[in-house]
């Protein structure tokens, strides 16, 4: 406490907090303050100082451009998500209209060609499908204790893979493929139990980590139901 010219005045050190409750407390304050407030400078990184309405103006400018950004961004998801599903249902119901297992086959792998890709492979755990002799199909079983290295080292606990693997890898997973430089690998089943899809590229760019799974993600919906109509769980 000190005494000014007869009056009692307390020292009060002042923070953003302090100064911040008060301008919430009197939201008159800029319109009583106009004039001042007009004269005020503020820091700028490039111009040193700059008008606090110039600075308010900067900012309203910088969150308008971000807004039309996150617009921009969010159009754009949905003409994708758009073509997408317009990509699987179309996809959906060529697998549905297949007359055998077989011809479900070449259509997945037809599917998969018109959209530039080496092929589509379709792998089963032989202890989840009763696919063995005398089943036309045992080329598609695959024994998961096999598999077990290579889901440890290339997804770990994630479902789906994109990127390249490596020359014993493609003999286990596509012995009849040529010039594979990429795959987009995803599991099947809600926990990967029953097998995986496999799509290849010749182009070693074309399937890269970080890419978007959301096709994937679907089609290992999609799938089991579809392979039900011709195999039996075992």
């Amino acid at each position: 406490m000190k005494s000014v010219e007869g009056q009692v005045t307390t020292d009060i050190e002042l923070d953003d907090n302090i100064i911040m409750q008060y301008l919430l407390q009197n939201p008159d304050f800029f319109m009583r303050n106009a004039r001042q407030v007009e004269l005020m400078r503020v820091p700028h990184p490039v111009r040193g100082t700059v008008s606090l309405v110039e600075w308010h103006l900067a900012r309203q400018r910088n969150h308008i451009t971000q807004l039309e950004e996150e617009i921009t961004l969010l159009m754009e998801q949905a003409s994708a998500n758009e073509a997408l599903f317009a990509r699987l249902l179309h996809l959906q119901a060529e697998l549905a209209g297949a007359s055998s297992l077989q011809d479900m086959l070449n259509r997945l792998q037809s599917w998969a060609r018109g959209f530039g890709l080496a092929g589509a492979n379709i792998r089963l755990f032989n202890d989840r499908w009763n696919i063995g002799a005398p089943s036309d199909f045992t080329h598609l079983g695959l024994a998961r204790s096999g598999f077990e290295p290579l889901r440890i080292q290339r997804l770990g606990d994630r479902l789906h893979y994109l990127g390249s693997l490596n020359g014993p890898e493609l003999l286990l997973l596509l012995p009849q493929a040529k010039q594979v430089g990429s795959v987009a690998l995803t599991l099947l089943g809600e926990h990967g139990e029953l097998g995986m899809v496999i799509f290849s590229s010749r182009d070693t760019q074309h399937y890269q980590p970080g890419m978007g799974t959301a096709m994937l993600s679907q089609l290992a919906r999609m799938l089991p139901e579809l392979l039900e109509r011709w195999i039996e769980r075992a």
